[in-house]
């Protein structure tokens, strides 16, 4: 509790937040219309975990640059908002966590609590979703409340994910497909049940020759259980006969059910289902793992960060941008990238150094100049051997042709 009372005292003495009393608003919860206990009951369910596990981690784990434009060569910028954007933890907990927020709740909320001299954030703490009630009914001037205290419209950074027109918060994943996710915790709580309870009898254990009683039945039944289970031998006379039950899980539809509805939350990320537990419905899968990890980064991790740059170039000043380096996300294997160095070598877009640097290697001396350019093959002028000579040919007691 003692970060928010923190920023609960940023936005008294700092952000000249206005307090009132109003109850005619979800104060206790905020945002979504489904509890926070439900949205965390989705994220136990395993398919919508690894998919935003998946996301925060791939995107979290990619380097962030900021840029200033300097005519036509960007400069990098060293110290900036997110060289610590945050009181605790690293730039890549950070945007992990802004991460995780939009991929549960379709919205990050970021308080701003600290600027420099020119009015430029120097920290922003994002605050749980749930606590975080939008005023949309005037889409071009929202007003925002946290935890019953409103917030200036200029001190929020506020990032939507899915947004509709009209619209100010992002569609939450949890609230839009609360029906698919509740039936594959169903799903998983009738798994959890099936393998605890059994599911259906392990057998049946039939006399042909004598009629039990009830609490005869019952007896043999519990002798039966107690010998399975410490996985000893069975002994019973010739008028006894057991048959094992073999029922397979398919019948039951359990297993397809939760490759369905795996293959459906990774459609609401976009996600190759097959990364998740579930079938992607094709042929097409990737042997080469850099495929597809270039498969992911077109369809998934790219639009991701374009939405995550576009945002966090608001927070700087004019002509600085933020970028995400792909190039970790992209690396190939070895024989690969020793071919892309030589092409970019060749290419004189890239020094030694720089490609030494990509390579965890020290520079060189005298390797931050451009490769000379090749001087061009020319085809040396040579003399064409003579003709062999034909055999003489006599004709009317003449030589003709060869030698005389």
């Amino acid at each position: 509790m003692q970060p928010f009372r923190r920023l609960s005292r940023y936005a008294k003495r700092m952000l000249g937040v206005a307090h009132r009393a109003i109850t005619s608003l979800p104060w206790s919860h905020g945002g979504d219309s489904l509890s926070a206990a439900s949205s965390a009951a989705a994220l136990s369910l395993i398919p919508y975990f690894a998919c935003v596990r998946i996301l925060s981690e791939q995107i979290s784990s990619l380097p962030l640059h900021v840029y200033r434009e300097n005519g036509e060569t960007p400069v990098r910028v060293r110290r900036s908002l997110f060289s610590r954007p945050a009181a605790v933890g690293t730039t890549d907990r950070w945007v992990k966590q802004c991460v995780t927020s939009l991929a549960t709740r379709g919205n990050a909320y970021g308080l701003i609590v600290a600027r420099d001299g020119f009015g430029f954030a120097t920290q922003v703490e994002w605050l749980h979703p749930d606590e975080v009630h939008v005023d949309e009914s005037m889409p071009t001037l929202p007003r925002y409340y946290w935890r019953g205290q409103e917030v200036p419209r200029e001190n929020m950074h506020h990032i939507a994910w899915f947004l509709e027109p009209g619209k100010v918060k992002g569609l939450s994943p949890v609230a839009a497909f609360a029906r698919s996710i509740g039936i594959g915790l169903e799903a998983t709580n009738y798994g959890a049940t099936w393998f605890e309870h059994g599911g259906t009898p392990p057998g049946t254990f039939q006399n042909k020759q004598r009629t039990l009683t009830t609490d005869q039945a019952e007896a043999v039944s519990q002798r039966l259980d107690a010998a399975i289970k410490r996985r000893k031998p069975l002994v019973y006379g010739a008028d006894w006969d057991y048959q094992a039950m073999q029922v397979s899980p398919e019948e039951s539809q359990f297993i397809q059910t939760m490759k369905l509805n795996a293959s459906m939350m990774a459609h609401i990320f976009g996600i190759p289902p097959e990364m998740v537990g579930g079938e992607s419905g094709g042929s097409l899968t990737y042997d080469n793992p850099i495929m597809d990890g270039l498969s992911l980064y077109k369809m998934t991790i790219r639009p991701w960060l374009e939405l995550l740059e576009d945002n966090f170039d608001l927070l700087l000043p004019e002509r600085q941008y933020v970028e995400f380096n792909p190039d970790a996300l992209l690396r190939g294997d070895t024989k690969t990238r020793y071919e892309a160095h030589a092409i970019a070598l060749s290419a004189r877009f890239m020094t030694i150094n720089e490609v030494r640097k990509i390579e965890k290697l020290p520079p060189l001396e005298g390797g931050d100049a451009l490769q000379p350019v090749p001087a061009p093959v020319r085809e040396d002028r040579y003399t064409l051997p003579p003709a062999p000579m034909s055999p003489p040919v006599h004709l009317l007691g003449h030589q003709i042709g060869g030698q005389p």
